[in-house]
Protein backbone atom coordinates (compact mmCIF):
# COMPACT_ATOMS: atom_id res chain seq x y z
CA UNK A 1 0.00 0.00 0.00
CA UNK A 2 2.70 2.42 -1.10
CA UNK A 3 0.22 5.20 -1.64
CA UNK A 4 -0.11 5.85 2.10
CA UNK A 5 3.67 6.34 2.45
CA UNK A 6 3.48 8.46 -0.68
CA UNK A 7 0.44 10.33 0.60
CA UNK A 8 2.21 11.09 3.86
CA UNK A 9 5.18 12.52 2.02
CA UNK A 10 3.02 14.38 -0.44
CA UNK A 11 1.22 16.13 2.36
CA UNK A 12 4.34 16.85 4.01
CA UNK A 13 5.56 18.36 0.70
CA UNK A 14 2.43 20.42 0.08
CA UNK A 15 2.10 21.75 3.53
CA UNK A 16 5.84 22.05 4.38
CA UNK A 17 5.80 19.45 7.23
CA UNK A 18 8.27 19.38 10.10
CA UNK A 19 10.48 16.81 8.38
CA UNK A 20 11.21 19.23 5.55
CA UNK A 21 12.18 22.10 7.87
CA UNK A 22 13.99 19.98 10.40
CA UNK A 23 16.91 19.17 8.17
CA UNK A 24 17.81 22.69 7.08
CA UNK A 25 21.39 22.72 8.37
CA UNK A 26 23.96 25.24 9.47
CA UNK A 27 27.28 25.86 7.76
CA UNK A 28 30.45 24.44 9.22
CA UNK A 29 31.76 27.83 10.36
CA UNK A 30 31.10 30.21 13.25
CA UNK A 31 29.33 32.76 11.07
CA UNK A 32 27.11 30.33 9.21
CA UNK A 33 24.30 32.03 7.25
CA UNK A 34 22.05 29.13 8.33
CA UNK A 35 22.44 29.73 12.10
CA UNK A 36 19.39 31.07 13.93
CA UNK A 37 15.62 30.70 13.98
CA UNK A 38 13.62 30.49 10.73
CA UNK A 39 9.92 30.81 9.91
CA UNK A 40 8.12 29.70 6.77
CA UNK A 41 6.88 32.75 4.87
CA UNK A 42 3.13 32.49 4.15
CA UNK A 43 2.01 32.28 0.51
CA UNK A 44 5.54 31.74 -0.84
CA UNK A 45 5.17 28.08 -1.68
CA UNK A 46 5.13 26.78 -5.22
CA UNK A 47 3.00 23.64 -5.06
CA UNK A 48 3.53 20.49 -7.15
CA UNK A 49 2.29 20.61 -10.71
CA UNK A 50 1.45 16.91 -10.59
CA UNK A 51 -2.27 16.47 -9.85
CA UNK A 52 -3.67 14.74 -6.78
CA UNK A 53 -5.82 11.81 -7.90
CA UNK A 54 -8.51 10.41 -5.58
CA UNK A 55 -11.00 7.63 -6.09
CA UNK A 56 -13.79 6.43 -3.83
CA UNK A 57 -16.02 3.98 -5.63
CA UNK A 58 -17.85 0.75 -4.80
CA UNK A 59 -16.79 0.97 -1.16
CA UNK A 60 -13.08 1.26 -1.91
CA UNK A 61 -10.80 4.30 -1.52
CA UNK A 62 -7.42 5.01 -3.04
CA UNK A 63 -5.10 7.96 -3.40
CA UNK A 64 -2.78 8.52 -6.39
CA UNK A 65 -4.54 5.51 -8.01
CA UNK A 66 -2.50 2.85 -6.20
CA UNK A 67 -3.57 0.18 -3.67
CA UNK A 68 -7.17 0.42 -2.52
CA UNK A 69 -8.54 0.35 1.05
CA UNK A 70 -12.09 -0.46 2.15
CA UNK A 71 -14.07 2.65 3.02
CA UNK A 72 -16.18 0.99 5.72
CA UNK A 73 -15.16 2.95 8.82
CA UNK A 74 -13.04 0.06 10.09
CA UNK A 75 -9.27 -0.05 10.65
CA UNK A 76 -7.35 -1.94 7.98
CA UNK A 77 -3.77 -3.13 8.19
CA UNK A 78 -1.08 -1.37 6.17
CA UNK A 79 2.25 -2.84 5.00
CA UNK A 80 5.49 -1.87 6.76
CA UNK A 81 6.49 0.36 3.84
CA UNK A 82 3.58 2.70 4.64
CA UNK A 83 5.25 4.02 7.80
CA UNK A 84 2.02 3.35 9.75
CA UNK A 85 0.03 0.32 10.88
CA UNK A 86 -3.63 0.96 10.04
CA UNK A 87 -5.91 3.24 8.05
CA UNK A 88 -9.61 3.92 8.57
CA UNK A 89 -11.69 5.46 5.78
CA UNK A 90 -14.98 7.02 6.89
CA UNK A 91 -17.50 8.49 4.43
CA UNK A 92 -18.89 11.46 6.35
CA UNK A 93 -21.28 12.69 3.65
CA UNK A 94 -21.76 12.90 -0.10
CA UNK A 95 -19.11 15.66 -0.14
CA UNK A 96 -16.74 14.64 2.64
CA UNK A 97 -14.42 11.74 3.53
CA UNK A 98 -12.15 11.27 6.57
CA UNK A 99 -8.94 9.19 6.65
CA UNK A 100 -7.41 8.27 10.03
CA UNK A 101 -3.97 6.65 10.14
CA UNK A 102 -2.49 5.02 13.27
CA UNK A 103 0.80 3.50 14.38
CA UNK A 104 1.19 1.31 17.49
CA UNK A 105 -2.44 2.09 18.33
CA UNK A 106 -1.82 5.85 18.39
CA UNK A 107 -3.42 8.23 15.91
CA UNK A 108 -0.77 9.80 13.68
CA UNK A 109 -2.84 11.99 11.41
CA UNK A 110 -6.36 12.63 10.20
CA UNK A 111 -7.07 13.93 6.70
CA UNK A 112 -10.49 15.30 5.85
CA UNK A 113 -11.40 15.83 2.19
CA UNK A 114 -14.34 18.16 1.52
CA UNK A 115 -15.72 19.10 -1.89
CA UNK A 116 -17.54 22.40 -2.46
CA UNK A 117 -21.24 22.43 -3.36
CA UNK A 118 -20.45 23.13 -7.02
CA UNK A 119 -17.99 20.22 -7.08
CA UNK A 120 -15.08 22.29 -8.39
CA UNK A 121 -13.00 22.89 -5.24
CA UNK A 122 -11.47 20.36 -2.85
CA UNK A 123 -10.30 21.30 0.66
CA UNK A 124 -7.84 18.92 2.28
CA UNK A 125 -7.36 19.42 6.04
CA UNK A 126 -4.41 17.48 7.45
CA UNK A 127 -4.16 17.21 11.26
CA UNK A 128 -0.80 15.88 12.42
CA UNK A 129 -1.11 14.59 15.99
CA UNK A 130 2.38 13.09 16.24
CA UNK A 131 3.69 16.24 17.96
CA UNK A 132 3.02 17.56 21.48
CA UNK A 133 0.72 20.08 19.77
CA UNK A 134 -1.51 19.33 16.79
CA UNK A 135 -0.18 20.83 13.56
CA UNK A 136 -2.86 21.70 11.01
CA UNK A 137 -2.30 22.06 7.28
CA UNK A 138 -4.94 23.08 4.77
CA UNK A 139 -4.56 22.65 1.01
CA UNK A 140 -7.01 23.92 -1.63
CA UNK A 141 -7.39 22.27 -5.05
CA UNK A 142 -9.09 23.08 -8.36
CA UNK A 143 -10.82 20.16 -10.11
CA UNK A 144 -9.17 19.06 -13.35
CA UNK A 145 -11.27 15.97 -14.10
CA UNK A 146 -14.29 14.26 -12.64
CA UNK A 147 -14.17 10.73 -11.30
CA UNK A 148 -15.89 7.72 -12.83
CA UNK A 149 -19.68 7.74 -13.07
CA UNK A 150 -21.26 6.91 -9.72
CA UNK A 151 -18.09 7.52 -7.71
CA UNK A 152 -18.02 9.69 -4.59
CA UNK A 153 -17.75 13.44 -5.18
CA UNK A 154 -14.11 13.58 -4.02
CA UNK A 155 -13.13 11.31 -6.90
CA UNK A 156 -11.18 12.78 -9.79
CA UNK A 157 -8.04 14.71 -10.58
CA UNK A 158 -7.19 17.83 -8.57
CA UNK A 159 -4.44 20.47 -8.73
CA UNK A 160 -3.27 22.24 -5.57
CA UNK A 161 -3.22 26.04 -5.77
CA UNK A 162 -3.00 27.24 -2.17
CA UNK A 163 -1.85 25.94 1.21
CA UNK A 164 -1.44 27.20 4.74
CA UNK A 165 -0.03 25.71 7.92
CA UNK A 166 -0.36 26.51 11.61
CA UNK A 167 2.63 28.51 12.85
CA UNK A 168 3.56 25.92 15.47
CA UNK A 169 4.67 23.64 12.65
CA UNK A 170 6.61 26.28 10.72
CA UNK A 171 9.44 27.27 13.07
CA UNK A 172 12.91 25.72 13.33
CA UNK A 173 16.15 26.63 15.13
CA UNK A 174 19.65 25.67 13.88
CA UNK A 175 23.03 25.50 15.53
CA UNK A 176 26.29 24.80 13.71
CA UNK A 177 29.20 22.84 15.18
CA UNK A 178 32.60 22.03 13.73
CA UNK A 179 31.51 18.41 13.26
CA UNK A 180 28.04 18.95 11.85
CA UNK A 181 24.77 20.65 12.67
CA UNK A 182 21.75 20.39 14.94
CA UNK A 183 18.12 21.40 14.54
CA UNK A 184 15.27 21.73 17.02
CA UNK A 185 11.60 22.67 16.78
CA UNK A 186 9.35 24.12 19.50
CA UNK A 187 7.37 20.85 19.35
CA UNK A 188 10.27 18.76 20.65
CA UNK A 189 11.89 17.21 17.57
CA UNK A 190 15.68 17.25 17.59
CA UNK A 191 18.28 16.28 15.02
CA UNK A 192 22.06 16.11 15.02
CA UNK A 193 24.10 14.89 12.07
CA UNK A 194 27.75 14.95 11.13
CA UNK A 195 29.00 16.09 7.74
CA UNK A 196 30.30 12.63 6.89
CA UNK A 197 27.78 11.35 4.33
CA UNK A 198 26.10 9.02 6.82
CA UNK A 199 22.39 8.96 7.64
CA UNK A 200 21.29 10.09 11.09
CA UNK A 201 17.92 9.75 12.85
CA UNK A 202 15.60 12.40 14.24
CA UNK A 203 14.61 12.22 17.87
CA UNK A 204 10.86 11.82 18.35
CA UNK A 205 10.17 11.06 14.68
CA UNK A 206 7.39 8.44 14.41
CA UNK A 207 8.28 7.77 10.76
CA UNK A 208 11.88 6.79 11.64
CA UNK A 209 13.24 8.91 8.82
CA UNK A 210 17.01 9.25 8.40
CA UNK A 211 18.83 12.18 6.78
CA UNK A 212 22.26 12.74 5.26
CA UNK A 213 23.64 16.24 4.55
CA UNK A 214 25.94 17.32 1.73
CA UNK A 215 27.50 20.77 1.80
CA UNK A 216 27.48 22.19 -1.75
CA UNK A 217 28.95 25.63 -0.99
CA UNK A 218 28.79 28.27 1.74
CA UNK A 219 25.16 29.12 1.04
CA UNK A 220 23.83 25.85 -0.39
CA UNK A 221 23.23 22.40 1.08
CA UNK A 222 21.52 19.27 -0.20
CA UNK A 223 19.87 16.75 2.09
CA UNK A 224 18.77 13.24 1.25
CA UNK A 225 16.14 11.47 3.35
CA UNK A 226 15.37 7.77 3.50
CA UNK A 227 13.04 5.43 5.32
CA UNK A 228 14.49 1.95 5.64
CA UNK A 229 16.59 1.57 2.50
CA UNK A 230 14.25 3.63 0.32
CA UNK A 231 15.26 7.17 -0.63
CA UNK A 232 12.13 9.26 -0.18
CA UNK A 233 13.22 12.85 -0.81
CA UNK A 234 15.96 15.32 -1.70
CA UNK A 235 15.96 18.85 -0.31
CA UNK A 236 18.17 21.64 -1.67
CA UNK A 237 18.44 24.87 0.33
CA UNK A 238 20.05 28.16 -0.58
CA UNK A 239 20.54 31.12 1.74
CA UNK A 240 20.11 34.51 0.10
CA UNK A 241 23.12 36.81 -0.31
CA UNK A 242 21.82 39.08 2.47
CA UNK A 243 21.32 36.11 4.82
CA UNK A 244 17.68 36.97 5.49
CA UNK A 245 15.90 34.15 3.67
CA UNK A 246 16.23 30.55 2.55
CA UNK A 247 14.94 29.25 -0.77
CA UNK A 248 14.08 25.55 -0.54
CA UNK A 249 13.35 23.08 -3.33
CA UNK A 250 11.89 19.76 -2.19
CA UNK A 251 11.69 16.69 -4.44
CA UNK A 252 9.55 13.76 -3.34
CA UNK A 253 10.96 10.53 -4.76
CA UNK A 254 7.82 8.67 -3.70
CA UNK A 255 5.42 10.80 -5.72
CA UNK A 256 7.80 12.23 -8.33
CA UNK A 257 6.73 15.75 -7.40
CA UNK A 258 8.63 18.96 -6.76
CA UNK A 259 7.73 22.00 -4.68
CA UNK A 260 9.49 25.08 -3.30
CA UNK A 261 9.07 27.60 -0.49
CA UNK A 262 10.80 30.46 1.31
CA UNK A 263 11.84 30.84 4.93
CA UNK A 264 12.56 34.10 6.74
CA UNK A 265 15.19 34.57 9.44
CA UNK A 266 13.77 35.71 12.76
CA UNK A 267 15.30 38.36 15.06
Amino acid sequence: MRHFAGAVMKRLTLAFPFLVFLFLPAQVCAQSPFDGTWLIKPDTGKLPAKPQVLLLDKGMFCCMLEQKVKADGQEHQLPASAGADTAKIQVASAHSVEVVVKKDGKEMFTTTYTVSDDGNTLTEEFRDTTEKETVITEVLYHRLEKGTAGAHEISGSWRAYKSKKSQNGSIIKYKCTAEGFSAETPLGEKYYGKFDGKFYPTEDDPYHTLASAKLIDRNTVELTQKRGEIIISVLRLTVSADGKSIHAVFESKLNNTSSSFEMEKQP
